[in-house]
Order: C-alpha cells, then structure tokens, then sequence
C-alpha cells in the first residue's frame, strides 16, 4: 500500500515521520467461515476455537469470523460462495460434495465402525486423506476431516426387529445414505434440518438417522417412541478452504491455517468419545427407551445387499474396508 506523504522539502524529517506508521501493526486479514450447525454444536464450538487459535497464533493478524446456523445460506450456496471465492471457509457435509464426487458417499458405509475412535482412525486414513486431495476439482481446498456422532436412529413408534419397511427416514440427499434405507426396506426422505423438527412432530416422517447430540439438542427424543442406539454410520466433517482465496495467501499463512485447523480437528475428534456418552445418558433419562441395536441392526439383510452394489461402483469403498479391519 502507497503511503500519502505530506509535502515537505526535508526527507530527513519525512522519514522520521514515517516510522511510527511502518512499524505499527498490519491490518488484520478478515477471513469467513460457515456450518450450517446451530451455536451449541461441537462444530460451531471448533469454528469458535479456530478462530481464538488463528487469532493468538497470528498475533491478531488473522480475524476469522464465524457464521452459525445455515446464516450464510444452505450448503449448496456455501459451496457456490467458496467456489467463487465469497467464503473462505467452511465445515460442511459430504452431502453436496458426494453429488460432485460420489467417492465422498464411501465414507458413510453403513456398520464399518462401532465407536467414536475407530471413526477418527478411518477419517486419517490414506483412502479417506486421499479424497481431501480431489477437492481441488471443485474449487476447494481440503484441510482435513472431522465428523459428528455416530448416527443412531430415532423413531416415532417402536421397531418392530426386524425391518422398517414402508418406514419414511429422513435422509440427507447422498445417493448411498438414501440406497442404504431402500435396502432397508423405508422410505428415504430427503430434508434440510431446519425443516426437520417440524416434519417429525407433525408425523410427516416416521424416523431420522442422527446422532445423540442432535436428539438431545434439537428435542427430537420428545416426538420420539424408540431411539435405537445403533452406532450404524459416520457422519463425516469436511473442513474446506476456498481454492481462489486459499491461492491468494502466503505460505506462512496457509501453513498457519492449515496447522491450527489440524489441531482444533484434533480437539474435536477427541471430544466426540464424550460427547456420545454424555448425550446418550441425558436421553437415558427421559421416558423414551434408548435401546442397543447395534448388532441386529448390521445384520439386516439390506446391509449386505448395499455393499454388494456400491463396493463393485467404489475403488475408495474396500480401502476404507481393509483400513477398517473389514477385508470381506
């Protein structure tokens, strides 16, 4: 940036008046970033993190600020704001980046893990990091990944043991999530989160796939007969960087970025161990039966049948099976 100078004829004086205003502290660089989760949320809570992280380890330089709830918009328009270079950050889902790549969609095989540790291994695995690095195709820059609970089910009514037949499931719109309830015999029922309470209290659904966190949180459990503590799925986090703005820093400070964000994604990872245990026994005390169905759940015919299609569609699907113990 050029510097108005006053006009004086002694550059002597005019440099010394100079130095106070070149040493003095560079403007921050004000970077955005959006979740579509609500201010209590794990995520929201790390993107809060994040930025106290970049704001000391900047020394104030770097000012990220975050927008909660969808308040950016969906993440169909966030995506489309980072591509264009709008946003510069995001948490996001795999929903609408599994539309672009479907590799994405691998990473929610259904019974692959059974615990919050096991999930965070097989996000840090070379065939999940892989994917990370075909985010550039569609203007992103991928930093890392981190996820919410595992998914569990919540249901109107109770299960009746053996299949949800006819059953509307409220979904994300990810081809393998919605083969994944069709196998299952149910209705997949794709719907945005916001619209979720509503449709459920309503009885236009007749269950979810959602983690302990969003039940308690969001008072899903009080519509609910049934929650199945079925530990079935991952729910993965990408964290995303704008690929035009993530070109426009310096390395110092992509390496910063890329650094802290590691280390929050860390933290939040570590946390999901707790946060499952905690929220399961809050709905533990309520009057809705909380039930371990782990175990019937994954041997559901339809589970089989789904990796019978997907894995012969996904080169990514039995890496991540081989990483998780799972070489059949």
């Amino acid at each position: 940036m050029q510097l108005e100078r006053p006009m004086m004829r002694n550059s002597l004086y005019t440099s010394l008046m100079l130095c106070p205003l070149l040493a003095g502290p560079l403007a921050a660089e004000t970077l955005r970033i959006g979740t579509i989760t609500p201010p209590p949320h794990q995520w929201t809570i790390s993107a809060e993190a994040l930025s106290a992280r970049l704001a000391e380890a900047s020394d104030g330089e770097i000012d990220l600020q975050v927008h909660p709830a969808g308040s950016l918009g969906n993440e169909a328009q966030m995506l489309q704001q980072l591509q264009s270079g709008a946003l510069d950050m995001a948490f996001l889902t795999i929903a609408d980046l599994s539309t672009r790549n479907a590799e994405f969609g691998s990473l929610i095989a259904p019974c692959l893990v059974s615990e919050p540790a096991e999930a965070t291994q097989l996000l840090q695995s070379p065939p999940a990091l892989d994917l990370l690095d075909q985010l550039g195709e569609q203007g992103l820059h991928g930093i890392g990944f981190g996820m919410a609970g595992l998914r569990q089910v919540v249901l109107r009514d109770n299960w009746n043991r053996s299949d949800f037949d006819g059953l509307k499931i409220r979904t994300l719109p990810i081809p393998q999530e919605m083969e994944f309830w069709q196998q299952l015999g149910a209705a997949p029922t794709p719907m945005p989160l916001p619209a979720l309470f509503d449709a459920f209290a309503n009885g236009q659904i007749d269950g979810m796939q959602i983690d302990f966190e969003g039940t308690w949180n969001s008072g899903y459990y009080e519509y609910a007969g049934e929650i199945l503590a079925s530990d079935h799925m991952i729910f993965p986090m990408v964290a995303v960087f704008s690929a035009r703005k993530w070109q426009a820093l310096d390395e110092a400070t992509r390496q910063m970025i890329s650094e802290q964000t590691a280390a929050e994604l860390d933290v939040l990872h570590e946390a999901y161990a707790r946060i499952d245990s905690d929220y399961r026994a809050k709905l533990e005390t309520t009057d809705v039966p909380v039930t371990d169905a782990r175990a019937e759940f994954c041997d559901l015919p339809g589970v089989a049948a789904w990796y019978e299609k997907w894995e012969a569609q996904s080169p990514v699907l039995k890496a991540l099976r081989i990483e998780a113990g799972d070489p059949s």
